[in-house]
């Protein structure tokens, strides 16, 4: 197939490019590298340097050739930013989402795979299935779920087929790309930077939650299984108008787990500060991936913890400053 990736440049978006290209897939990366790096990109493939803002850009780009979806990773993802700036976060991931949708109807383009997140659910204490009540906690979690409630629109009205995928924490690497953000604010790689020595301590935020430590957990999710995920959904749209699923291992870790399994793995001490509670941070949210399972054959190859650090130290030592 012949796939248009925005948001290509990104640690997700340009893990899916080069999967989809080795797997035979034809590939265009459609990237501002606002956030993201042209070194990311996989050399063969076709990339165009421009914003979803511009949009006569846009729709000259996505009727350039016949494609047959549109991946779509591009966006803001700091919940907490969001929080301090929602308008930023309410025109880059709705606004301009809403364009690419309605540039894809405009160029024939009736299979659309989005990047969701885990952040559309109110926090459980139990396992979160698709059927879970939707609470976002952030600005941006509402972004997300604003934005699958549009797709659902857009198939009721428009036979528009889209798959939204709700990660719960992408995270590891695979050798050649890796999660480098600038600032970076994820916790991995925020603790593999204190293993580098490049910062002095690791920052928890929030150790009064009702949780089992007093800290948030996540579930996490090895970035080749990821998108393996989205090749699966894919196909699936073939003779599918709507999937929903979401993607998670289903074992929850809070953050103090993360900093002890990443102090085993790099041998490293990783001093930890006790800081107060970030806006917009839920305290669990884990996933239930049975339904993709069930209905896909999905199964992650990398569910342990310990390997997906593994992963993700082994990128961070050879790439001590990401892309630069």
């Amino acid at each position: 197939m012949n796939i248009f990736v925005s948001g290509g440049a990104g640690y997700i978006g340009s893990t899916a490019a080069a999967i989809l290209r080795d797997a035979g897939h034809r590939v265009t990366v459609y990237d501002s590298l606002v956030t993201g790096y042209r070194a990311a990109i996989p050399e063969d493939v076709r990339f165009i340097e421009a914003d979803l803002s511009q949009t006569d850009v846009l729709l000259e780009s996505l009727t350039s050739e016949s494609f047959d979806a549109v991946m779509h990773f591009a966006g803001f993802i700091e919940a907490g930013e969001s929080m301090r700036n929602p308008g930023k976060y309410f025109h880059n991931n709705v606004v301009l989402s809403m364009g690419l949708i309605e540039a894809c109807l405009q160029a024939g383009i009736q299979r659309f795979v989005f990047s969701s997140s885990a952040g559309v659910y109110a926090s459980s204490d139990e396992a979160l299935s698709e059927d879970s009540p939707l609470q976002p906690a952030s600005v941006y979690g509402q972004t997300k779920l604003m934005i699958e409630e549009a797709l659902e629109w857009y198939r009721r009205l428009h036979g528009l087929h889209y798959a939204a995928l709700r990660y719960f924490n992408a995270a590891g690497a695979m050798p050649d790309r890796g999660e480098a953000h600038d600032p970076e604010s994820h916790l991995i790689p925020l603790v593999l930077q204190v293993a580098l020595e490049q910062k002095p301590e690791a920052m928890i935020f929030g150790t009064d939650y009702p949780t089992r430590d007093g800290t948030c957990i996540r579930d996490y999710i090895h970035i080749a299984d990821l998108i393996d995920a989205h090749l699966l959904a894919l196909d699936a749209l073939s003779d599918r108008d709507c999937l929903v699923y979401n993607l998670g291992n289903g074992a929850g870790y809070s953050v103090r787990e993360v900093i002890e399994t990443a102090r085993r793995v790099t041998g490293h001490p990783i001093p930890a500060v006790d800081s107060p509670r970030r806006p917009g941070d839920a305290p669990r949210l884990v996933a239930s991936a049975e339904k993709i399972r069930n209905e896909l054959g999905w199964q992650p190859k990398h569910p342990e913890l310990e390997k997906i650090i593994a992963s993700a130290w082994e990128w961070h030592r050879m790439h001590p400053h990401g892309y630069a």
